[in-house]
């Protein structure tokens, strides 16, 4: 039996930020770039950027030009990761893909209520600090809200935005602060190549959010 593309992901955990990068490049043809890293200080992590009160300590953008240093060559991630092993893996948005962000507990209802569905799911990310990411093909970020309004959500009412041209996401096997790795909630396949449309999601996601939102309004009434 050969090796499949899946098997060729990188794994959650144990395996160097290089090769992952590398992989992303190679086997996802998605840009890659390095970020922040966390360093040891008087017995704690903090952010390579020194920030006391890093928003996203070890996983953002280093540079405000960071957009430029993006690339898809395996080549490239390669020197760049070999130069600073411990970065961050960032994926700009708007390229390839962009990502619908939702809270966690609202991602995995509509994860739940898509697989009911058998609809086509692209890979989904899970931070520690418990938000989901959804990929879906670019252009998502300009028509989301206007998909939300049509479905009778406002969109400042409900967790849910969307990441397009201009922003990124921290990819597998990142850590964020001293909370963890962000992780695969749906690993990248060969199904899963062909991203599907924030249309073909986006009602799924709206009822986990507004749901979500309602179930606060509640408890705080």
């Amino acid at each position: 039996m050969g090796v499949t593309e899946a098997a060729q992901i990188p794994k959650q955990r144990g395996e160097q930020l290089l090769d992952s990068a590398v992989r992303y490049a190679e086997e996802r043809h998605w840009d890659v770039f390095p970020g922040t890293w966390l360093e040891a200080v008087e017995g704690r992590e903090r952010c390579s950027c020194g920030a006391d009160a890093c928003a996203v300590p070890g996983a953002h953008a280093v540079r405000p030009d960071w957009s430029t240093l993006a690339t898809g060559s395996g080549v490239g991630a390669r020197r760049m990761w070999s130069k600073q092993p411990k970065s961050s893996i960032l994926l700009p948005t708007g390229r390839t893909f962009d990502a619908i962000e939702v809270p966690e507990s609202a991602g995995f209802l509509a994860l739940a209520r898509m697989e009911r569905m058998e609809l086509t799911l692209g890979p989904v990310t899970c931070t520690p600090d418990r938000r989901m990411y959804f990929f879906v093909l670019p252009g998502a970020a300009a028509k989301v809200p206007d998909l939300v309004r049509k479905l009778g959500w406002v969109p400042a009412s409900i967790d849910l935005t969307t990441r397009g041209e201009g922003h990124y996401v921290a990819a597998p096997p990142t850590r964020i602060g001293g909370c963890g790795a962000v992780q695969w909630a749906r690993r990248p396949t060969p199904a899963n190549r062909w991203l599907p449309d924030a249309e073909e999601l986006i009602s799924a996601l709206a009822y986990a959010c507004g749901r979500e939102a309602a179930e606060a309004r509640s408890r705080t009434s």
